[in-house]
């Protein structure tokens, strides 16, 4: 499985680059991580809790981060078992760049799975491993950039937008 994505941040280059490599704030970002230990240089132990379609399992494995460019790319790998589960295993390709005041984030990520997880099918596993990466990459922006600000006027001033019906609503009036 190989996906690519690009998303802007409003922090600096070198403020990503730290944050990606701090062991604290990937345990805020990585979904279902329970223990994120290590450093850069040595690599990371984490133990991630997950359910991928039926299937729960706790991962423990191993993340390294190699072709480090301070403020620029980094390359990503990890392996991690989940016992009965299986197994999964990827990398991927960080690149940052300076753009419109923050930074532009690009990730180019391969997923593989095996044991039970393999068994799942290509559909479950692709949309889980896309699932995981936004997750991750969204935790990474609000850490980095706070909450989301309230798109509405009206929201900002602490009143409430008119709730809209559902569809089972809109058929009873």
């Amino acid at each position: 499985m190989q996906m690519s994505e690009t998303r802007q941040i409003a922090a600096t280059p070198a403020e990503v680059y730290a944050a990606l490599l701090d062991p604290d704030m990937l345990m805020k970002c990585v979904p279902g991580a329970t223990e994120v230990t290590g450093s850069p240089e040595e690599g990371y132990e984490a133990t991630v809790v997950q359910k991928v379609g039926p299937v729960k399992a706790t991962f423990k494995g191993q993340v390294t981060m190699t072709d480090l460019v301070p403020d620029r790319s980094m390359k990503i790998s990890g392996e991690g078992k989940g016992g009965a589960a299986g197994f999964a295993k990827g990398g991927a390709d960080v690149m940052l760049a300076e753009k419109d005041g923050g930074t532009e984030l690009t990730y180019d990520v391969e997923a593989k799975v095996g044991g039970k997880l393999a068994q799942l099918g290509s559909r479950i596993i692709d949309s889980f491993a896309k699932k995981m990466a936004d997750q991750f990459f969204n935790n990474l922006q609000e850490t980095l950039e706070g909450p989301a600000a309230p798109e509405t006027e009206e929201a900002a001033e602490g009143e409430t937008p008119e709730k809209k019906k559902s569809w089972l609503g809109r058929l009873k009036s």
